[in-house]
């Protein structure tokens, strides 16, 4: 599911379920004595991980973590981490392709109660809870966590979810965002608007933004 929605070159691993994977020293130093279920989920992302720079040719290495939770990659590598209580995936690209990728998952079910009102604004109000067999809300939800994912590594700064405007194309798979916030304004070489891709497979909806690397002469 998840290599299809890329349209750059990029290495994808996941799983619906957990995978045994030695952690790097560095690595467990992170979780400390979390519990079980956060240890499986950060051990099985990392596993991914591994997989997906594998399939790109890189060496093995540990998967650390920036003062906001974020991966950092190895120089020359950009790429994200995702899991939810079924599935669990990793994308990752070189930057002569993309300059930064995010991506997401979540189970295809409606958002608790109070929580739209909490993440949408706007015309973004106005989903329907469901439709085409999708959760819209969730979809939504889904969509503005694979933008920050993308955005906070090109900028820096904090996105909340009243910093964007996502408008969602059902029919075409697609979505794109805008940003609200003037105080936000990337980098003029860095993109204010967002694009990406989502799918919904066997229960879960998965989206990807990419961000391309600039046209070289």
């Amino acid at each position: 599911m998840l290599e299809s929605l890329f349209t750059a070159p990029a290495a994808t691993a996941e799983t619906r379920g957990h995978l045994s994977s030695t952690l790097h020293p560095e690595e467990a130093q992170l979780i400390g004595d979390s519990a079980e279920k956060r240890r499986q989920e950060f051990q099985t992302g990392r596993a991914c991980a591994r997989q997906a720079l594998e399939r790109l040719g890189v060496a093995p290495v540990p998967i650390l973590a920036g003062d906001r939770g974020e991966p950092l990659w190895p120089v020359g590598i950009v790429g994200s981490i995702t899991h939810c209580s079924v599935y669990r995936a990793c994308a990752v690209a070189r930057t002569d392709d993309l300059i930064s990728l995010g991506i997401d998952a979540e189970p295809n079910l409606p958002l608790p109660d109070g929580v739209l009102a909490r993440i949408a604004f706007g015309p973004e109000l106005e989903v329907e809870s469901s439709l085409t067999g999708v959760c819209v809300d969730r979809l939504l939800f889904c969509a503005k966590e694979a933008i920050f994912k993308a955005w906070f590594p090109l900028n820096k700064k904090w996105l909340g979810f009243e910093d964007t405007e996502v408008t969602i194309d059902v029919d075409g798979r697609t979505f794109a965002a805008r940003l609200l916030n003037p105080d936000l304004e990337p980098d003029p070489a860095h993109p204010h608007i967002f694009h990406g891709r989502w799918a919904m497979e066997e229960g879960v909806i998965c989206t990807t933004v990419e961000v391309p690397a600039p046209l070289r002469d």
